[in-house]
């Protein structure tokens, strides 16, 4: 299995669905979306303030403009991840993968990244 799959205890073995991937200017804030499988969404301009992404496949998708202020990214896959002119203010990146990640223009104060 690679690193962007997560499989589905219930259907033993298969990729585990996918949440919509046009989630542009949703207000996902406070959302618990720990663990999902996000790979490739489109996220762009949606509001993440404080969500829990822990674990979250995150894998190439657009978090262009996006507000992720206080959410936790700890141990996520940001692998190739568009994060420019994202609102990172306060988010927990422990451990997460950035490898190839955009950040261009992000807003990090007070983030907390240990790798």
């Amino acid at each position: 299995m690679t690193n962007n799959e997560h499989t589905n205890s219930a259907d033993s073995g298969t990729p585990a669905a996918k949440l919509s991937h046009d989630l542009r200017d949703a207000d996902l804030s406070g959302a618990t979306l720990a663990g999902a499988n996000l790979y490739g969404a489109d996220l762009c301009d949606a509001d993440l303030r404080c969500a829990n992404l822990y674990g979250a496949n995150l894998y190439g998708a657009n978090l262009t403009g996006t507000t992720l202020a206080g959410a936790n990214l700890a141990g996520a896959y940001l692998r190739t991840a568009d994060l420019r002119a994202t609102n990172l203010t306060g988010a927990d990146l422990t451990s997460a993968w950035l490898d190839g990640a955009r950040v261009t223009q992000a807003q990090l104060d007070s983030l907390e990244v240990v790798a």
